[in-house]
């Protein structure tokens, strides 16, 4: 596509228009944390088995994600984003007719494979709709978008929509019959501006070339140590952001007040995903950066524990903003090291969610574990502020960051 200015507003435009695929899978994905307990309660489940629920949209990265990012590479952002939307609305509305574990296990694991297609499709998008040195602004504007699918469904999807539809079960059919509307009006979009056109022609289908990918990828050094921290952020975003509501809720706030504040758990992130990135590009301090969100998270967590009311409203605050500043870090090095750039951002972002989602599984699962053995949450809160701490570490022995 041309960078003029016609050129430039189109690109903007799609962007903003595919972003909706991350709004949509983000309130489909959450909505079964907003409603845990009330999932928990009308299907008889262990806090054991709502961790595994919890998680099992990130478990299924760990075998697909390098997969996917491979084929996105390949096929295209357009038609990868299209068929990812279409999975997951279809897996959201087979879950609004669970009627027990399993069948609501299965449903969402389901839902993991097209979210794959979406995490991994728009940085492709954005790779291929921008120039190396322009990727920034595009690449917050779809983070926001996943932002708010997220806000939506924990402070008006759980304390207005719910109750409205009549619970749980209608407003899953519901939104997952949205995201399939949605998923057909972007496919079609695709089709008129042949967005997967614009792609390199180098970029198919053949052994050589993705083992050659492949064996670039997983031996750079620096990206290896993006992967932990990678695992860190998405063992904080899904332990915390899956569990928060129902940690709330046991301490005596109601559902709604819960899911309040979950969305300033969200809305901290928005404002962390906002700022750091643009202060760390400004200042050339990405290194720095990634150190003091994860210092900022540690101690969000840490509010979170010891805090009474006021103490957990700072924490969460904290702990948000932390994230949020990680977020858009961990997606933005990868095409600005040497030998990575624009043409193997989806493997790369593959590899580090392949790994990373490790950390995105376990997280909430742990905290549902660590629940049932103790009956406490502070032990999977102690977890998550470890991990705080490894991003920091890990962000000292980031050196050659950048081409």
């Amino acid at each position: 596509m041309g960078h003029g200015t016609g050129g430039h507003r189109q690109a903007y435009a799609l962007v903003v228009l595919a972003a909706g695929s991350y709004t949509c899978l983000m309130f489909v994905w959450f909505s079964l944390p907003a409603f845990l307990s009330t999932i928990i309660a009308d299907l008889d489940l262990s806090s054991t088995q709502a961790g595994v629920l919890a998680g099992a949209v990130p478990l299924t990265y760990i075998p697909l994600a390098l997969l996917s990012g491979l084929a996105v590479d390949r096929v295209g952002p357009g038609r990868s984003l299209a068929v990812g939307v279409l999975i997951y609305g279809v897996a959201q509305i087979v879950r609004s007719t669970a009627g027990d574990f399993p069948s609501l296990l299965a449903a969402t694991l389901l839902l993991g494979v097209g979210a794959t297609a979406i995490t991994f499709g728009l940085p492709k998008l954005v790779g291929v709709l921008f120039p190396p040195e322009a990727t920034g602004r595009p690449s917050a504007i779809y983070l926001i978008g996943a932002s708010a699918g997220s806000a939506l469904v924990f402070a008006v999807g759980r304390p207005v929509l719910g109750p409205w539809l009549g619970g749980w079960r209608p407003l899953f059919f519901w939104s997952g019959v949205v995201a399939v509307g949605y998923g057909l009006c972007w496919l079609f979009v695709t089709w008129r501006v042949d967005i997967d056109g614009q792609m390199a022609a180098t970029d198919a289908f053949s052994l050589e070339s993705v083992v050659d990918d492949l064996r670039l990828v997983l031996s750079h050094r620096e990206l290896r140590l993006v992967v932990v921290i990678g695992t860190m952020y998405l063992l904080l975003h899904h332990g915390l952001q899956g569990w928060l509501p129902t940690v709330l809720e046991s301490r005596g706030f109601s559902a709604a007040v819960a899911g309040q504040a979950t969305s300033l758990l969200i809305g901290a992130y928005v404002v962390g995903v906002l700022v750091v990135p643009t202060l760390a590009d400004r200042f050339t301090a990405r290194r720095l950066a990634l150190m003091s969100c994860g210092t900022v998270a540690f101690l969000g967590v840490v509010g979170l524990i010891v805090g009474g009311v006021g103490g957990a409203v700072v924490g969460i605050v904290f702990a948000g903003f932390g994230i949020g500043g990680v977020s858009p870090l961990v997606r933005a090095i990868p095409p600005a090291l040497e030998g990575i750039g624009a043409r193997l951002t989806g493997t790369a972002v593959g590899f580090i969610f392949a790994v990373g989602e490790i950390g995105g599984f376990f997280g909430p699962m742990l905290i549902g574990v660590f629940h049932d053995v103790t009956g406490s949450f502070v032990p999977g809160l102690v977890m998550l502020s470890a991990g705080a701490l490894v991003v920091v570490l890990a962000g000292t022995m980031l050196r050659y960051e950048t081409r």
